[in-house]
């Protein structure tokens, strides 16, 4: 047979060399790492050892710990546990009216603390044979307070009952608070009532007065004029409604083309013609009218003076005792039922040749020119205002009662609330969509206050549903009377409102608020001196 030639026969030991070499370098390898991992792990470990006992240190000295505090034989431990468990009996010692206990707690404690005090001036540990007895008699007292039931469940039925306590404590001196509030925020200050006698006397002392208001013929004219800018205030309170006026014209490019309609009632009708016809106001025209001559506001046509009539809401806003007192003051409040309240939803009655007309509060002051709120397009609505929906709570839900199915399927119980206080009105639009009809239709649902509990807004949002366009939020800003407000929203403010209880002109006013009004007081007019303001 024929020998194969030799480069068929070599290959055969060259690969068993091959395999050999490469499985003896792979052990090598692994035999090198392993040698390196272990001696970079060891110096890693005792770095990570020094590591904690230098954080363990540190520890230590930040809580002012000794070795002596944590050995758990340590007298010093075992009286400082003995101090802190003492003192919390001696609290309730004294809740529970037991003073001798109370005070042998207390000598017992101070005992303890001059034997540790003494340890720490010598710096050597406190021995047993020294602490033997203030330990026993400290561990007797605890004793004896866990037999009298001073335990942690004893201290925290204790404590729950003590909080209960001051919790209905809070709830009745807040209650009283509110009502006292209430009272004195609705309370007519003498000074106010002293300025209103003086003026209805000289009103009729000096018939001057009476002819100079009487003469003035141009009045009449303007007050149909609709290229003028017209406003209207229905308020009983003199001296407001004469800062509303003098800074409205105070702040006003054309003082001259101001025209002010001021109803009041008949109490204070002749003092107010007689404080505007005394003083002038840059130009300012001012009319008075009182609500008593307005001969279409009687019981058949207007809900609200019809509901006065009945038993039942005479005795719920004048005795206020046919619900126990469930319901809050100021949700009695009869000025809610004055026709000086409820007219808003009558101005185009009352001013039949107006086609537009900005509304104000007698609790507003004027800071900035109101001509441009003319020229506010209100897109075929029939009021502007400055919605206050920025909050949850000024939305319709917390105004309206939305239980009840006609608040339910007629409104959004999350659209955004607006304000009273600077409204523009368009009155050829409210004319023509019958808005008065609206509201009486809603005031006369809620005869039994089933849809609403208080005041003229609740009626208003239901009333003007649909037919508000908002205005930007400077033109009124609202929360000077009850909260705080941005000093800055203040300052770019058109219109500031003090709505709330805290009225400038009572004594409960806001300190810091109250200059924004007082500036536009002239305390030196001698009537002012006369009735003691200041």
């Amino acid at each position: 047979m024929r020998r194969q030639r030799p480069e068929f026969r070599r290959p055969v030991r060259r690969r068993f060399s091959n395999v050999f070499w490469l499985t003896l370098c792979g052990l090598a390898v692994l035999m090198l790492i392993v040698l390196l991992s272990r001696e970079s792990t060891q110096p890693r470990s005792r770095s990570v050892l020094s590591k904690s006992s230098y954080r363990h240190d540190k520890a230590m000295e930040g809580l002012n710990v000794t070795a002596e505090m944590l050995n758990p034989d340590s007298i010093t431990r075992q009286l400082n546990d003995q101090i802190s468990l003492a003192k919390a009996f001696v609290v309730i010692a004294k809740e529970s009216n037991n003073l001798q206990f109370a005070w042998e707690l207390s000598a017992q404690i101070r005992n303890s603390q001059i034997l540790l005090s003494n340890a720490a001036l010598r710096r050597t540990p406190l021995t047993l044979r020294e602490s033997e007895t203030a330990v026993r008699d400290m561990a007797l007292l605890l004793f004896q307070a866990q037999q009298l039931h001073y335990d942690s469940s004893t201290m925290i039925m204790r404590l729950k009952a003590r909080i209960q306590d001051l919790e209905e404590q809070m709830s009745s001196v807040t209650d009283k608070s509110n009502k006292y509030g209430q009272i004195a925020a609705e309370e007519v200050p003498k000074s106010l009532y002293c300025l209103g006698v003086r003026l209805t006397t000289e009103w009729f002392k000096k018939p001057d007065l009476q002819k100079k208001f009487s003469r003035n013929g141009q009045i009449s004219m303007k007050l149909k004029d609709n290229d003028l800018y017209h406003f209207c205030v229905f308020s009983d309170n003199i001296l407001a409604t004469s800062v509303v006026i003098n800074s409205t014209a105070s702040n006003s490019l054309q003082p001259d083309r101001l025209v002010f309609h001021l109803v009041t009632d008949e109490v204070n009708y002749a003092a107010m013609k007689a404080w505007f016809t005394m003083n002038s106001f840059r130009g300012v025209t001012v009319d008075v009218q009182k609500f008593e001559d307005f001969t279409w506001l009687n019981a058949s046509y207007v809900p609200v003076l019809k509901q006065l009539q009945d038993s039942e809401t005479q005795s719920y806003y004048f005795s206020g005792s046919n619900d126990g007192g469930k319901t809050p003051i100021k949700f009695r409040n009869p000025k809610y039922l004055s026709m000086l309240n409820h007219l808003r939803f009558y101005i185009p009655e009352v001013f039949p040749s107006l086609k537009k007309l900005v509304f104000l509060d007698d609790d507003v002051v004027v800071q900035k020119d109101l001509s441009g709120l003319f020229a506010i397009d209100l897109k075929g609505n029939v009021n502007g205002a400055v919605e206050t929906c920025m909050e949850t709570f000024h939305r319709y839900h917390k105004y309206l009662n939305y239980s009840h199915p006609l608040i339910r399927s007629h409104f959004d119980p999350d659209a955004c609330g607006w304000a009273f206080g600077m409204n523009v009105f368009d009155l050829v639009e409210w004319r023509k969509r019958n808005v008065t009809g609206i509201y009486h239709y809603w005031q006369e649902k809620n005869v039994d206050r089933t849809l609403w509990k208080l005041g003229t807004l609740p009626p208003g949002l239901l009333t003007f549903y649909g037919l508000t366009e908002p205005l930007d939020p400077s033109w009124h800003v609202l929360g000077l009377g009850y909260t705080n407000v941005d000093p800055h929203v203040i300052e770019k403010g058109a219109v500031l409102h003090f709505n709330g209880n805290s009225k400038p002109w009572l004594k409960i006013a806001m300190e810091k608020y109250k200059p924004l009004w007082e500036k536009y007081v002239d305390y030196s007019h001698p009537m002012l001196e006369r009735c003691n303001f200041h």
